[in-house]
């Protein structure tokens, strides 16, 4: 199985970091993560145990054991699978400095989703 990653394209700036993500990972060979775009694919939000505007707020990753990274860790999981960021996912892992990187990462996932819902893109 691969991996699963639950991401919204209507966001900008969520469309911008998984493409430039996805091409990181694409370029290094780092291939066996499905995409899942739950704007184009709204029904298939549910895989991840969450609400299509839990989802369109914050990025999810489902592993192959099936465990389900939120936010920062999903974001950990996808360094952690890209030759040259596994470093990334190691530092916001970090006792200290995981509930720190989680703070910012819900703020500015909370922030950036309800700039999206004023400005009507989905």
């Amino acid at each position: 199985m691969t991996a699963k990653v639950y991401y919204n394209s209507a966001c900008p700036v969520c469309r911008a970091g998984i493409d430039a993500q996805r091409g990181r990972m694409e370029a290094c060979g780092a291939t066996d993560v499905e995409w899942i775009d739950v704007h184009q694919q709204p029904e298939r939000a549910a895989e991840c145990g969450a609400d299509l505007e839990a989802v369109r707020e914050r990025l999810r990753v489902i592993d192959e054991t099936g465990s389900i990274g939120v936010g920062t860790e999903a974001f950990a999981r996808l360094w952690q699978r890209t030759p040259g960021q596994g470093w990334a996912a190691t530092i916001v892992r970090l006792p200290l400095v995981r509930p720190l990187s989680q703070l910012g990462y819900n703020i500015f996932a909370r922030l950036l989703y309800l700039w999206n819902r004023a400005l009507r893109h989905w």
